[in-house]
């Protein structure tokens, strides 16, 4: 039988039908499927300790892991009390070892035989007997033959995920080490290459089919490295060559709308303003005209710190639009934060013959059906709104201009839906969610970015500060001297009830209690998510007004709003917000120019083991990430206002996956690349991508061929890219 990349998995030795299903239900149909069914780890001669070396590092106070290798010479179950352990005696060149259980012993017994070899990672101790203990080890099983040919000749041995599927047809560590050894061996010389020549010459690359075999079985650590390096390589590259064919497709191969800037009432409009632009407001407005003045469609995203004046950017860039004889669709993701657009900008516009209508869910019908007809017959020029934007009744015919706010809050097809209204308008996408340059290049690497780095000159720096539960009274003392001032307070819980389920506090009984205890001689209101739309309007138009002191919230205000007199943010249970969250609710105080306030109100036995004073990416490498994660979100607003600084320190935290989620962004699923440590990758696969596209767009040339064939058998699904074909 002839060797074929596609041959069913049950047809390999040591397969056959029964474990070909399991095979199958985690995803491994075919053999050239189980070439890159990659190891999970390798296990390196030279990081493996024996025991005598382990004893002397556990007496001099090592305090990491280590990893041993031995063979079981006893196993027992130990019981005390009601209580039991289960024990496993082992031995290596330098001497005896245990390895303990205290919980899953009807599992781990059944695992370990006397005579078998395993590789255990742990954090040895010396027990007050004086044996050297691992507890609860994680464990490998290895073969005679491994076990021999790894202490005497140095082997790298990988290890694979055994998930319960294969576990079930008894395939276990080392025969599934076989069956994979096997497959590269017979067949990992039939893999066609997915790089073109120049690429791989360029970068110093393996080959794929080097690369798959040293990274099964590597004949040395650098060798590893290189293989990883090749497919890190290869996933940003595509990634790169994707957004440079969007871009391709957006502006060349559609004709995009030419605006005529017609400059002195533009002029005549930013001089009436009742402040004036800052340098990067006017250095953003110059990159977007130029855009608009190109028959190229614009795309371009507009990032700045909360506060830093897009708004008043994108209102301009919409006057443009409308001057044109064109009109403008808006699209905010909540009601609330629509409505405060609609006035904001109508504002704005009665100095001008357009108008604006907002156009939201849960509206009268007749009302609705009124603005609908309206902007049918281009009556009217700007059309603020939800999703309900994107109704398929709502027909927009002289749309040109699109602004999408707060974008990472709808999903990737809820902004094609918008634009695809027409045949090819000019995008702005906004953000107050400052996004790290390996992020924006990954996630927008066919857009335009620009920055707005400035914030307006009469702004003060908000304070930050840390306080516990047992300091609140002070707090609401401070609420209620400047309550008396004329200046106002949010404070925001991150329940709207009391929960069973999660032991944090709600906004709607702590409101009750509070205004009739601690603020009882000020002016108190409630807003939350669970009021509707006009509800959540009438208490926002009151605290505009004046008309209370204090108002009690949930995140519902954490994006937007904008009320001038609030110049304290009270953030309760903090440490249950992730920074940029935080981040964001501080932004809704320093709107003006009196000095404002952020207090992050944490429990005290949080405040009392802050052991993090000071915040730097080098520490975030640290292995304590993951326990002082919650000090560190703290203490970095605490240390800095800056948006773009703390969405550094947040993407180290949680990583690239989940500052937006993958599904809403769009963002790929990595197999290979770290987005945090290859960044250095990721722009040298922007700049090679971006060039070769920029040569051959239809990739005609050469071997580019190969990339064409690529994206058509894996990613033509996902974009459109139909004309590359």
């Amino acid at each position: 039988m002839s060797k074929d990349l596609k041959t069913s998995i049950q047809y390999i030795k040591s397969v056959g039908p029964k474990r070909a299903e399991a095979f199958n239900q985690i995803g491994i149909h075919t053999v050239e499927d189980l070439l890159y069914y990659f190891p999970s780890k390798h296990l390196d001669r030279s990081s493996i300790l024996n025991t005598v070396k382990v004893a002397q590092l556990v007496i001099n106070g090592y305090d990491g892991e280590v990893t041993l290798i031995g063979k079981v010479e006893d196993t027992e179950i130990i019981r005390y009390g009601k209580k039991q352990l289960f024990k496993v005696q082992m031995k290596d060149s330098g001497g005896f070892f245990e390895c303990v259980w205290f919980q899953g012993i009807k599992f781990f017994k059944d695992l370990f035989k006397v005579g078998q070899a395993y590789a255990v990672s742990s954090k040895p101790v010396i027990t007050r007997y004086g044996n050297l203990q691992l507890a609860h080890p994680d464990f490998d099983k290895l073969s005679d033959s491994e076990s021999l040919e790894f202490l005497n000749t140095g082997k790298i041995i990988p290890f694979y995920r055994v998930s319960k599927e294969l576990k079930s047809t008894k395939l276990g560590d080392i025969s599934l080490r076989r069956i994979i050894h096997n497959v590269v061996e017979d067949y990992a010389h039939l893999v066609k290459e997915t790089l073109p020549k120049q690429v791989i010459a360029s970068k110093n690359l393996m080959d794929r089919c080097t690369a798959i075999k040293n990274f099964h079985t590597p004949e040395a650590l650098n060798k590893l490295d290189e293989a990883r390096k090749r497919f890190k390589c290869e996933e940003l590259f595509y990634l790169q060559c994707l957004n440079a064919l969007r871009r391709f497709k957006q502006k060349k191969k559609i004709s995009g709308i030419k605006f005529n800037v017609h400059a002195k009432p533009l002029k005549q409009f930013i001089e009436s303003l009742p402040f004036r632009l800052t340098e990067a407001q006017l250095k953003v407005l110059s990159e977007i005209r130029k855009d608009m003045e190109s028959d190229e469609p614009m795309n371009r995203l507009l990032q700045g710190d909360v506060g830093s004046g897009k708004t008043i950017v994108a209102l301009i860039s919409i006057l443009i639009a409308v001057s044109n004889g064109y009109q403008v669709a808006f699209m905010a993701p909540t009601e609330i934060l629509a409505d405060q657009h609609f006035k904001n900008l109508s504002t704005y516009l009665e100095k001008t013959n357009f108008n604006a209508a907002l156009l939201i869910g849960g509206q009268k019908q007749s009302i609705r059906k009124t603005i609908l007809n309206g902007i049918k017959n281009n009556e009217i020029n700007i059309i603020i709104g939800t999703h309900a934007l994107i109704e398929e009744n709502v027909n927009i015919p002289r749309l040109g201009f699109v602004v999408i706010d707060e974008q990472h809050r709808f999903g990737v097809a809820q902004r094609s839906k918008l634009i695809s209204k027409t045949k090819s308008p000019d995008v702005l996408i906004m953000t107050a969610t400052p996004i790290p340059r390996t992020l924006s290049m990954t996630l927008y690497g066919d857009l335009d970015i620009s920055i707005i780095d400035q914030m307006p000159a009469n702004r003060k720096s908000i304070k930050t500060v840390l306080r516990s539960d047992n300091q609140l009274d002070k707090v609401f003392s401070f609420i209620e001297e400047k309550a008396n001032e004329g200046e106002q307070t949010f404070i925001v819980y991150p329940l709207v009830e009391e929960s069973e389920k999660l032991d944090l506090k709600d906004v709607v009984s702590h409101f009750e209690i509070i205004k009739e205890s601690h603020l009882k001689n000020i002016r108190t209101g409630l807003i939350h998510g669970k009021m509707n739309w006009r509800e959540k309007e009438k208490v926002m138009e009151s605290f505009a007004a004046g008309k209370f002191d204090v108002l009690f919230s949930t995140t519902v205000i954490e994006v937007g709003i904008d009320i001038p007199r609030a110049t304290i943010m009270v953030i309760n249970e903090a440490f249950r917000f992730g920074l940029s969250q935080l981040h964001q609710l501080r932004g809704r105080v320093g709107r003006n120019d009196k000095q404002s306030y952020c207090i992050l109100i944490t429990r005290e036995e949080h405040l009392s083991r802050m052991k993090v004073k000071k915040v730097d990416l080098e520490f975030l490498s640290n292995t304590d990430l993951e326990k002082y994660k919650s000090q560190i979100r703290l203490n970095s607003m605490v240390e800095t206002n800056d948006g773009f600084k703390l969405a550094e320190i947040d993407f180290k935290l949680r990583g690239p996956g989940n500052i937006f989620g993958t599904q809403q962004s769009g963002l790929p699923q990595f197999k290979f690349t770290n987005l945090i440590e290859d960044q250095d990758l990721l722009v040298e696969a922007k700049h090679d991508a971006f060039k070769l596209i920029s040569d051959d767009p239809l990739l005609n040339k050469g071997d580019h061929k190969i990339i064409k064939e690529q994206i058509k058998n894996t990613y033509l699904e996902a974009f459109n890219f139909s004309h590359i074909a």
